[in-house]
């Protein structure tokens, strides 16, 4: 082999019996990590080809058999060049917000949790809509940034959950744990080579809990560093290892454990101790890291009976790009690109509120009605409120909105 081709040349990959080069996970971070350390060439599966061409400054050379190896080494002749797969589309182009029916609450929330980033909590009855409209939260989300695809791609190919999305998809994923999930399924872990949780896998995008007052004990509440610093790290005794976990949570609940309280509640078979327990299995320091919580009623016959179908995705997906493109100009500089991630001291200082608005926050936090903390997470949905009706600051419109879907109060 020419001296010029063993130079900086790194291999990865499973070897067969036969000699098949096997995919592996993780290609793409070993990739960057091999890069860092001054590789410069690396021969990995065919199988792993799409994946591993998205590190496009190393020379990838792709061979399905050890053979194909050793006769690319002898001669150098290799196949031709992996193009890369650039792909946005919508996850499955049978979901949009237009089948919708009713929900004017909900849907303005989900609008508002894709366009701010704010945590969401749908309250409603069983077959009233919250499920189809979390499933439609990605379908508004702007497309990832060629950065955040790169991120995401890393995190599913250590997870080897590459073969549920393309290997450089723009589309924001969506990560449904059922309820049943464990602590170490949700955050990841495991006994030997750690595996991401389902945290990691929802990074910049949607991480969906329906039936959340169902989930086993400490298994939300350990969500509680995510949402906080938009990572997760795993102890082990051989060190401690740091994955991103930056996603927009959204979780769904029955008003109830028959699930029929609502509305005026007469088909409800539940004591009023049995309701307070059942939400209850929802702790107060998640509650508080929850940005909107809206009621979702069973759709009426007026709403069945329309012919006329509701706002569509790309519509809604419209708006919410030029709302963050407001917020993105008014961050230029700064290190953080939505609304939700705005510090408390930013609040403060560079972007206050109205007065008349910041008045009415504090007349509702002397009387204890909010906290300190609610107070700033109004503030920060009473921004995206903003920037969605064009107005240069919130006005006490938008904080008194803010407030209804903080507190979960239906207008």
């Amino acid at each position: 082999m020419p001296e010029e081709r063993q130079s900086n040349l790194i291999f990865l990959g499973e070897l067969a019996l036969d000699g098949a080069l096997r995919s592996v996970r993780g290609v793409l971070p070993s990739l960057i990590a091999a890069y860092e350390s001054g590789y410069t060439t690396a021969v990995v599966p065919l199988a792993n080809a799409q994946e591993a061409a998205l590190m496009t400054r190393m020379n990838i050379i792709a061979m399905p058999h050890l053979r194909d190896v050793l006769h690319w080494m002898r001669t150098g002749e290799r196949s031709e060049t992996i193009e890369i797969d650039l792909q946005w589309q919508e996850s499955s182009p049978l979901l949009d917000f237009c089948d919708v029916a009713g929900q004017p609450q909900g849907r303005i929330a989900a609008e508002i949790a894709a366009t701010g980033g704010h945590h969401l909590l749908l309250i409603g009855p069983p077959g009233a809509g919250k499920t189809m409209i979390a499933e439609r939260i990605p379908t508004i989300m702007p497309a990832l940034r060629l950065a955040q695809a790169l991120e995401v791609t890393s995190v599913h190919s250590i997870a080897g959950s590459l073969t549920d999305r393309s290997p450089l998809s723009l589309v924001a994923p969506i990560v449904a744990p059922h309820h049943t999930a464990t602590r170490i399924a949700m955050v990841g872990g495991g006994a030997h080579a750690i595996k991401p949780g389902a945290c990691s896998l929802a990074h910049h995008g949607v991480l969906f809990i329906d039936e959340a007052p169902e989930c086993g004990n400490g298994v939300l509440d350990s969500l509680r560093q995510p949402l906080e610093s938009g990572t997760i790290t795993i102890a082990r005794n051989s060190g401690n290892l740091t994955l991103p976990a930056r996603f927009l949570l959204v979780l769904a609940a029955n008003p109830c454990p028959c699930g029929k309280f609502s509305g005026r509640g007469l088909s409800c078979t539940c004591t009023s101790v049995q309701v307070r327990r059942y939400l209850g299995k929802l702790s107060g320091p998640l509650l508080d890291r929850i940005d909107l919580k809206v009621h979702i009623d069973p759709v009426g016959r007026v709403d069945m009976a329309r012919d006329s179908l509701g706002e569509s995705s790309a519509v809604i997906r419209e708006r919410v790009i030029a709302a963050r493109a407001i917020a993105a100009a008014r961050f230029e500089g700064l290190p953080w690109q939505l609304n939700s991630q705005i510090p408390t001291r930013a609040l403060r200082t560079t972007f206050q509120l109205e007065r008349d608005a910041m008045n009415f926050l504090h007349d509702e936090l002397d009387r204890e009605r909010i906290t300190a903390r609610g107070l700033h997470k109004i503030s920060r949905v009473a921004w995206t409120l903003a920037d969605l009706s064009g107005h240069s600051r919130p006005n006490r419109s938008d904080v008194e909105q803010a407030y209804q879907l903080r507190e979960g109060n239906q207008s």
